[in-house]
C-alpha cells in the first residue's frame, strides 16, 4: 500500500472521533482561522493560515501547530484542540500547509536539515517571524508541535531552530535526522520501520551538525508515541529520547516516572517538574492518530502556555518589596554526572507580603558554569550569579512558591551554593 494511504488511513479514523465530538469542540468565538500570503521567503510555496483568539494581549506566545501527510493547517486546526485552547490562554496559532503531492513535509533532504539550508523549514521560520513582527509576539515563548510528519517537522524544527523554538512536542514522530535520504526521495523505509537505531551520541551529534557554531540554549522536549503505532513504529520513541536526553547533557535514566492517565506511561529528564528539559509519553495499545483527548492540552501544560498568554495587564506594575531577611526558602535539587549536572530551584515566599518580581543571587562553586537555563534568566554563566523571574512567573504570593531550573557543566566539584538572597534579602 502506498505509505501516504497508510498515514491517511492511519489518521482518518481519529479525524472521524474529532468531528463526532468525541474529543473536543470547535472553538466558540468570533475568531476565525485565515489564511496570509505574502509572509517572506517561501522555497517550496508552502500555505500559512492564522489563527489569533480574541481578547489577546500584549506579547502573546506563538505556537506553530504541523500538520500530518494528506493533511492541512486547516485540517489540523479543525482536527485537534490547539485553537480551543488557544482561545483559553490567549496565544497565537500558526498551521502551515505543504503543498506537493501526498501533502507531507520535507524532513529529509540534505535542504531541510540544516539551519538556514532551505524547503519546508525556511518557509515556516518565514511564518514564525512574520507573526513575531506584526503581533509582537513573546520570542521567549515560541513553539511547535505536531503529528506524524508534523512531529516530524517538530523535531527537525527544533534541530535547525534551536534559536528560535523554546519547546516542542512531537506526537509520533521520529528524530531528527532519521529520514534524511540521499537519492531524492522524501521517504525513509528503514526509520519508519523503527530499524535505524544509534548511539545517543549519534542522535545528538545529528542536531548539533544542523548548526554548526551554535552554542546557545536548546529548547526542551516533549515526544508521544503509541505501541501499536504501525506506520512509523514504536522504536523511534526510544530513539527521540536517546537523542534529545544527550542534547541536552542529560542520563537516560529518569528522574520520574508515573502514569497521569490509564494507558499513559510518563517519564521525565532532567527534572522532576511539570517543565523538564525532556519528558516522554508512552501510550498503551494507540496506533497512528492524531493527538487525543488530553493530549493537547498536556503539551500546552509542557509549554507553559496553561499559565496565561500575555493578556494585557494593568498599566504600573508596583514597586516590588524586599522581603525581611529569612523570609524567604531556597530548596536546590542536583543530578549530576561525569562532566555536567542540572539543578532545580524552588523560591518559597515565607513572609506576608506578596512579591511582584524577585532575583534571586547566588555563588556558584568554582569550576561550575552554566549553559542554559528555563523558567529564569541567569548572568553571568559562573560565580556570583542572579537568576531573575522571567514575564509569566514574577509574583509570588505569601507562602506560595516559584521554580526554575538550568543546567550546567563541572569540572569535579558538584557542591551547593552555600547562601542565597532573594531581593537582596538573605533566605533560609
Amino acid at each position: 500500500m502506498n505509505i501516504r494511504a497508510r498515514i491517511a488511513g492511519a489518521l482518518i479514523a481519529a479525524v472521524t472521533l474529532v468531528v463526532a465530538g468525541l474529543i473536543m469542540a470547535p472553538p466558540a468565538a468570533s475568531a476565525q482561522l485565515t489564511e496570509v500570503t505574502g509572509f517572506g521567503t517561501n522555497p517550496t510555496n508552502l500555505r500559512m493560515h492564522l489563527y489569533v483568539p480574541d481578547g489577546v494581549g500584549s506579547r502573546p506566545p506563538l505556537l506553530v501547530a504541523v500538520h500530518y501527510c494528506t493533511g492541512s493547517g486547516p485540517a489540523f486546526y479543525s482536527g485537534t484542540e490547539f485553537a480551543s485552547l488557544a482561545d483559553r490562554y490567549k496565544f497565537i496559532v500558526i498551521y502551515p500547509s505543504a503543498t506537493r503531492s501526498g501533502s507531507c513535509f520535507d524532513v529529509s533532504s540534505p535542504q531541510a536539515l540544516r539551519h538556514d539550508g532551505g524547503s519546508d523549514p525556511v518557509g515556516i521560520i518565514s511564518m514564525v517571524r512574520y507573526v513575531q513582527q506584526r503581533y509582537s509576539t513573546d520570542p521567549d515563548r515560541t513553539f511547535v508541535t505536531g503529528a506524524s510528519s508534523g512531529g516530524m517537522m517538530t523535531n527537525v524544527l527544533l534541530g535547525d531552530y534551536p534559536d528560535v523554538f523554546k519547546a516542542g512536542a512531537a506526537f509520533m514522530g521520529v528524530p531528527f535526522g532519521c529520514f534524511a535520504t540521499t537519492d531524492g526521495s522524501s521517504w525513509n523505509s528503514a526509520c519508519a520501520n523503527g530499524q535505524v537505531i544509534k548511539t545517543p551520541q549519534e542522535w545528538g551529534d545529528l542536531v548539533r551538525g544542523a548548526y554548526p557554531g551554535y552554542t546557545g540554549a536548546r529548547p526542551r522536549m516533549q515526544v508521544w508515541h503509541g505501541t501499536d503505532d504501525s506506520t512509523l513504529r514504536y522504536p523511534n520513541f526510544q530513539e527521540e529520547i536517546k537523542q534529545w536526553t544527550n542534547v541536552h547533557g542529560l542520563s537516560q535514566t529518569p528522574s520520574s516516572t508515573d502514569q497521569p492517565q490509564s494507558g499513559w506511561t510518563r517519564t521525565r529528564y532532567g527534572s522532576t517538574g511539570t517543565m523538564p528539559q525532556v519528558e516522554a509519553i508512552s501510550l498503551q495499545g494507540v496506533g497512528h492518530s492524531l493527538p487525543m483527548s488530553g493530549m493537547a492540552a498536556a503539551a500546552i501544560a509542557f509549554f507553559g502556555l496553561d499559565q496565561g498568554g500575555g493578556v494585557t495587564q494593568t498599566p504600573t506594575p508596583p514597586q516590588t518589596p524586599t522581603p525581611p531577611a529569612g523570609a524567604c526558602q531556597v530548596t536546590y535539587t542536583m543530578n549530576t554526572w561525569n562532566t555536567g549536572f542540572t539543578a532545580a530551584v524552588t523560591i518559597k515566599n515565607t513572609s506576608s507580603t506578596q512579591l511582584s518580581s524577585w532575583a534571586l543571587a547566588f555563588t556558584l562553586p568554582a569550576g561550575q558554569t552554566i549553559t542554559s537555563a528555563w523558567n529564569a534568566t541567569i548572568s553571568p554563566t559562573s560565580g556570583q550569579v542572579t537568576a531573575r523571574n522571567v514575564s509569566y512567573n514574577g509574583t509570588i504570593a505569601p507562602g506560595a512558591s516559584a521554580s526554575f531550573g538550568f543546567q550546567a557543566t563541572h569540572t569535579g566539584n558538584t557542591s551547593k551554593p552555600a547562601a542565597f538572597t532573594l531581593n537582596g534579602a538573605a533566605c533560609t
